[in-house]
């Protein structure tokens, strides 16, 4: 009887959207130097301001997007395995956190090679979250994203700012560890660098995220892709197109004043900046970040539009291998114990280095999804999330 349970089909504008979030993460990392910045000295004044636009665009459009994205779909795949072993009888939630045990693993793996620490450690710390809230009621699940989402802790040290002049906001000591992150990675040490990004980089990442507000984030887009699945609105209907369309044009209703109040809030003291702004900086991120969803998943029901993006589908299938490995080849393009092209990169050079990598990347994919049913990462993964079960 168990083995007659279909498993929840693939949904393909899943694998597309998120292609589309890694290969914009791969494109500002490249204008980041994989956060080594490092670069040219003096250049022509016509590509110092086409480098200036090149910069402008690619992170007005993706940066604090496409890892948005990213959070929002690891929810929704949550999600997912939680429902394909609910058919089964069986609670997913203890392998879950095995499963987030082993993604400790692979945030180790890239973070070596990624001087500012790795995010999937924090997807790994704040994964907890869809454990304990796996059986909620659905208004229970997206409440308590809203409630993440509105960043209480930032008002929390806002309107004890205003109580208590003599307030301050503790510091975590990110801006000196990220110092001595860059002064080994400039050395060229091999050996330190690697043992540096798994120790001091990983530890400056998770204290930065919980300074600058995303551990509240990521959980709360953690949710919502948790409540995106449950209600189905990536499956293709009248229905959740309409809901879409709504989406947008919401997102863009929001997003320009939240922009501006954000630059308001900015020409304020540190304070402000820290607390506040933090809040609508991530407000008008999140409202750009729902455009992008809800114009991908639009446009991906046209027939010519999906045929354009088809390599992001090969691309998002391999998320965890292409992100892993970006950081490998990143860290060999740019930094000193490899080919060292940081000081030779301005912000356009690096896109078009991006571009050429991400390109390579989709090629590996099409060519490894044309002989393995999952990427190599996605089946270590998957391999030891199920070790000693009979149930996958």
């Amino acid at each position: 009887m168990e083995q007659s349970v279909k498993k929840t089909a693939r949904i393909e504008v899943v694998d597309a959207l998120r292609g589309f979030a890694v290969m914009a993460i791969i494109l500002v990392h490249n204008l980041e130097h994989f956060i080594f910045p490092v670069y040219p000295t003096a250049a022509p004044a016509w590509l110092s301001v086409l480098d200036q636009g090149v910069f402008h665009i690619i992170f007005s459009l993706f940066a604090g997007k496409a890892y948005a994205i990213f959070a929002l779909l690891f929810g929704f795949t949550f999600y997912i395995q939680c429902d394909n072993q609910r058919k089964r009888g069986k609670d997913f939630g203890y392998r879950f956190l095995w499963r987030l045990v082993l993604l400790v693993g692979f945030a180790t793996l890239n973070a070596a090679f990624f001087p500012a620490g790795d995010v999937l450690l924090l997807f790994a710390v704040v994964g907890i979250v869809l454990f304990l809230t796996r059986n909620w009621s659905d208004k229970a699940v997206l409440i308590t994203a809203v409630i993440f989402l509105l960043q209480p802790v930032e008002w929390y040290h806002y309107v004890a700012g205003l109580i208590n002049p003599d307030y301050k906001m503790p510091d975590l000591g990110v801006g000196a560890m990220y110092g001595e992150v860059a002064e080994y990675t400039k050395s060229g040490n091999f050996c330190k660098f690697i043992w540096g990004n798994i120790t001091l980089g990983q530890k400056a990442s998770l204290l930065w995220a919980v300074g600058a507000g995303r551990i509240l984030q990521t959980a709360g887009l953690f949710l919502l892709g948790f409540y995106i699945g449950r209600k189905q609105l990536f499956i293709n209907g009248e229905k959740n197109i309409r809901f879409w369309i709504k989406v947008l044009i919401i997102g863009a209703v929001f997003f320009a004043p939240l922009y501006q109040l954000k630059e308001v809030v900015m020409e304020n003291n540190t304070s402000i900046q820290q607390t506040v702004g933090t809040a609508f900086d991530m407000w008008q991120k999140l409202a750009f970040t729902f455009v992008l969803i809800a114009s991908f998943v639009l446009l991906y029901q046209n027939e010519k539009f999906r045929k354009t993006v088809s390599g992001l589908c090969f691309y998002g299938k391999m998320s965890l291998t292409n992100y892993i490995t970006q950081s490998l080849l990143g860290a060999f393009v740019y930094f000193p114990f490899g080919l060292y092209l940081a000081p030779y990169c301005g912000y356009t050079f690096s896109l078009f280095i991006g571009l050429i990598l991400f390109v390579l990347q989709v090629q590996f994919c099409k060519w490894w999804l044309n002989r393995h049913k999952q990427g190599p990462l996605e089946a270590i993964w998957h391999k030891w999330t199920w070790l000693y079960s009979r149930s996958k």
